[in-house]
């Protein structure tokens, strides 16, 4: 099963970031898992220009190909997401391999619902699947640990694990 991975933070020491980090050292060997670097490298979307679509577009759109199941994992600013997280998700509305994907969803705040609820939302609309057991919040931006840290810890370990569970199972025997 191949994992394709967004973060909505352009931050070097992201939270966001870190927790997918950590998520990439605890999935299964059977799993092929990515984290995707070009969102900064997008331009803002503009549907005068998507005729003229740009190389980091066109990377965007073969990784999201590429995967079997995306995790998007995004910082709330000002009771919103990410400028970052949403431009990517606007470039994505037109692309066919995003129809149905399976999308987990790390809310990685203690105490943000906004972004979460309106992340969720916008990818239905888009007809992504959110995986049942795989949208979670995993409070990251509460510490100050890195990923291997994170990763060691039963606290960030357990509904990680439990989350990469949850998206191995959409692909039967992918993890058997």
């Amino acid at each position: 099963m191949r994992v394709l991975a967004l973060c909505g933070s352009l931050r070097k020491q992201s939270r966001s970031l870190a927790l997918l980090e950590a998520t990439s050292m605890l999935a299964p060997s059977q799993m092929e898992f990515r984290i995707f670097k070009g969102l900064g490298d997008l331009p803002l979307f503009n549907p005068d220009t998507e005729h003229i679509t740009p190389s980091s577009v066109h990377a965007l759109w073969d990784a999201v190909g590429w995967s079997d199941a995306l995790i998007i994992s995004s910082p709330e600013y000002a009771h919103g997401v990410t400028g970052t997280i949403k431009n990517a998700l606007d470039w994505l509305v037109g692309c066919v391999s995003f129809v149905a994907k399976p999308v987990a969803v790390f809310n990685p705040s203690h105490r943000a619902e906004h972004a979460d609820a309106s992340l969720k939302e916008v990818l239905r609309t888009m007809n992504a699947y959110l995986i049942p057991g795989a949208c979670l919040r995993i409070p990251a931006t509460a510490c100050e640990l890195d990923a291997t840290e994170m990763a060691s810890l039963k606290e960030f370990a357990e509904p990680i694990s439990s989350a990469l569970l949850a998206i191995g199972m959409q692909q039967p025997g992918a993890l058997n």
